[in-house]
């Protein structure tokens, strides 16, 4: 897990244009918390008519954002105002086409470099 900031809630805002708006943790794979750059399992819980992502289904994301502050290597603390998440396919790419919002420089190192680029700001 990229540095100490950790999830533990069970509602994340979907940051990119899937079609939907909110997701329910489903999985952590072996952490009770997860973190900024961490991947989880989440079951759609709502969306827009006609999006690509149904409600109800089973996905893959990314954690972009958490509102439990962490402590980076060189001192500083960083939080955000919300909980979010990115869908993401098998390659780590995103499913959709805009990020909304920030997102955690830890990204870079974790190897998600398409939501990096595609973030209107990186902090």
């Amino acid at each position: 897990m990229a540095g100490g900031g950790r999830v533990t809630a069970d509602v994340l805002t979907v940051d990119s244009v899937t079609g939907q708006n909110l997701t329910t943790t489903v999985n952590t794979a072996d952490l009770s918390v997860s973190g900024v750059g961490d991947i989880v399992v989440v079951a759609v819980r709502t969306t827009i008519p006609n999006s690509a992502v149904k409600k109800g289904t089973i996905e893959k994301a990314v954690i972009v954002r958490t509102h439990k502050e962490y402590r980076r290597p060189d001192g500083t603390y960083i939080r955000f105002d919300d909980n979010a998440c990115v869908l993401v396919d098998a390659n780590k790419n995103p499913k959709g086409k805009r990020i909304f919002g920030p997102v955690a420089r830890e990204l870079r190192e974790r190897d998600f470099m398409k939501i990096v680029s595609l973030a209107p700001e990186v902090l």
